[in-house]
């Protein structure tokens, strides 16, 4: 990529983020030294016998000692174990399979081209961050497959491709749990704050869609101020673009034309096909205790689903243009989107090794208690109790990748506390989604952090840990504060958050 001197100067404090975030090791190494200091608290809290009380049950929050006998016999046994067993890898890794696949036969770039074609360049902002917000209906597919795509719409229309990878990244990050629909996000929450709020009222149930209308009003604030951030303020600082040969996006030619069709009319079979088997009262995707479609194996196999999808339309399109010529040309193309792979598995390897042993040692149950307690003594209550919980969940998400995890060490205190000051339980959990979301994309535990380095440096070669965080900063800072203004308007006016759902009890 060649570049122009920038047409403005980044502000003074994000120059000082990008200068502290590239003064840090590379990943691999910050998860290792995160995993000595981790070993090293573990061992010192354990040996002064420090403790917390949970105020939820009076139960005793210790840590356990990574470095005692016990934990170096449950470490080495499991280390691989750690490793193979993260979450996150497997999925992340099918996904780029995918989304690799189609974009080796050339479908992604046809894709963009053609959409370009559609859209005037001054609305693809608006159009990134809307498709971003959509797209949580795939859950953490979202952050794997929609950064890419938003690079290369923004390239499509002759604008900075990594204008649109941040926007795409702030949509489905920052933004994680604003939904237009009813996504798995709103069913792990709303059980775990019904759980919670048994101990005030049995009674009470927090339904799936309690927080419906408050985070479908999200989507729409967030896309129209996520996008004139990124037009007024990302953009404008950003190198004048220039694009490699290999990386312009030429005219679609006839038979990429075809091959689009072709692809058209695959997805609508495959659309087709899923609908059969979700949309009778006895189809095999619904839940087959409920009839539900939330949740339910087509919710939780989307992941697997999306995969198929891109698989099967990559192989009619690449069949169709020529790309794939003979049956052994897929695992070698798969194989080959595949190799730019090796960097982020390195780097997983001792980031599952940190939070399993964060999980063993209780630390974060430790933290989140300790902090709990800290604001029950302090006597915070009303609009202080607010902000608590939104500065308390975005910190933890920080330590802790799991939002429900989060939840559910955090809403036995704060649904309880809400209550009792007349506050709803959905209220106090759209409080909690807004702290977690919008730090999302700055978690240094994110398994979805080395990945989002890695799209970065495929525009930005030289980029580093702390370029990300000076480019991606504006966008978790304008949401919460953006957030938080709806919020309180929404507050005030007395507006219901969900159907027939109001912040106050009653």
């Amino acid at each position: 990529m060649s570049v122009i001197t920038p047409i403005r100067q980044p502000n003074k404090l994000f120059h000082w983020i990008e200068r502290a975030g590239n003064k840090l090791p590379h990943p691999f190494l910050l998860f290792l030294y995160l995993i000595v200091i981790l070993m090293v608290a573990s061992a010192v809290i354990s040996h002064f016998n420090w403790s917390v009380v949970s105020p939820v049950n009076g139960e005793r929050i210790t840590v356990n000692n990574i470095l005692s006998p016990a934990g170096i016999q449950w470490f080495l046994p499991n280390i691989i174990k750690n490793f193979s067993g993260f979450a996150p890898l497997g999925s992340i890794l099918a996904l780029v399979m995918g989304a690799g696949l189609a974009e080796k036969v050339g479908l992604l770039q046809a894709l963009m081209i053609k959409m370009s074609s559609l859209i005037h360049r001054r609305y693809a902002s608006y159009m990134v961050l809307f498709i971003a917000f959509f797209s949580h209906l795939s859950s953490d597919a979202a952050l794997v497959v929609m950064p890419p795509l938003g690079a290369l719409i923004f390239l499509a229309v002759g604008r900075h491709p990594v204008a649109g990878l941040l926007a795409a990244i702030a949509g489905v990050a920052s933004g994680f749990t604003a939904n237009l629909l009813i996504v798995s996000t709103d069913v792990l929450l709303s059980g775990i704050s019904t759980e919670a709020a048994k101990s005030v009222n049995p009674a009470l149930q927090v339904s799936v869609i309690d927080n419906w209308f408050f985070m479908a009003a999200s989507v729409g604030v967030l896309t129209l101020v996520g996008a004139l951030l990124t037009d007024k303020w990302v953009e404008p600082r950003l190198p004048v673009w220039k694009a490699n040969a290999d990386q312009a996006l030429p005219r679609l030619t006839p038979l990429e034309n075809q091959g689009l069709k072709a692809v058209a009319v695959t997805a609508l079979i495959l659309l087709a096909a899923v609908v059969a088997l979700a949309a009778p009262a006895q189809g095999i995707l619904r839940n087959p205790q409920t009839g539900s479609l939330v949740p339910s194996p087509l919710m939780q196999g989307i992941v697997p689903i999306i995969i198929l999808f891109f698989l099967i339309t990559s192989v009619v399109y690449g069949k169709r243009t020529g790309q794939i010529r003979q049956a052994g040309d897929i695992p070698a193309l798969l194989t080959e989107s595949m190799k730019n792979m090796a960097g982020f598995i390195v780097m997983v390897f001792p980031l599952a090794q940190f939070v399993a042993l964060f999980t063993w040692s209780n630390m974060g149950k430790f933290m989140a208690m300790g902090l709990t307690n800290l604001m029950q003594s302090a006597d915070i209550h009303g609009a202080p109790a607010f902000i608590g919980l939104l500065l308390l969940s975005a910190l933890l998400c920080m330590f802790i990748a799991s939002g429900s995890a989060i939840w559910s060490i955090l809403a036995p205190v704060f649904v309880p506390m809400f209550m009792v000051l007349g506050f709803h339980p959905a209220f106090a959990q759209i409080i909690f989604r807004i702290g977690d979301s919008c730090v999302l994309p700055l978690s240094p535990l994110s398994p979805f952090l080395p990945l989002f380095l890695g799209f970065l440096q495929k525009y930005v070669k030289e980029a580093e840990l702390g370029t990300y965080y000076r480019l991606i900063m504006p966008y978790p800072l304008v949401f919460f504060i953006s957030w938080i203004v709806l919020l309180s308007l929404w507050y005030l006016c007395g507006l219901p958050i969900g159907p027939g759902v109001y912040p106050h009890l009653g």
